[in-house]
């Protein structure tokens, strides 16, 4: 029974477990395998940063919102995933989502919208 190669479909000779037909499209293949998965990875990242955007968007229509975490949690929000980060006079750190922002104070978030003083 022969096999083809697994990148570029060439029939194979010699051993039975051969998966290659040469060193170079070995690594091609392993190349292109890892390729796909960072792809993965950055849209997997990129699709939680707009899930995050549109809920905080969602809980701060007026510009400056207190909600409770869970309420946030429950639409799928994971504030893991954010773009950047301000930290007021008081030291305290507002995490953004482009330019939806969220202040952890205990069990709720304080929603802001980036604003040109915090550049």
């Amino acid at each position: 029974m022969s096999t083809s190669c697994l990148n570029c479909d060439a029939l194979l000779e010699g051993r039975t477990d051969k998966k290659f037909c040469t060193p170079y499209c070995k690594s091609s293949y392993h190349y292109q395998k890892n390729k796909e998965k960072e792809d993965r990875l950055f849209q997997k990242i990129d699709r939680q940063l707009k899930i995050n955007r549109k809920i905080l968007k969602e809980f701060n229509k007026a510009g400056l919102a207190t909600v409770r975490k869970q309420k946030l949690f429950d639409k799928g929000f994971d504030p893991n995933y954010f773009t950047h980060y301000w930290k007021n006079k008081e030291n305290k750190i507002y995490l953004f989502c482009y330019e939806y922002g969220f202040l952890d104070v205990n069990q709720k978030y304080v929603l802001v919208i980036w604003q040109k003083y915090m550049e």
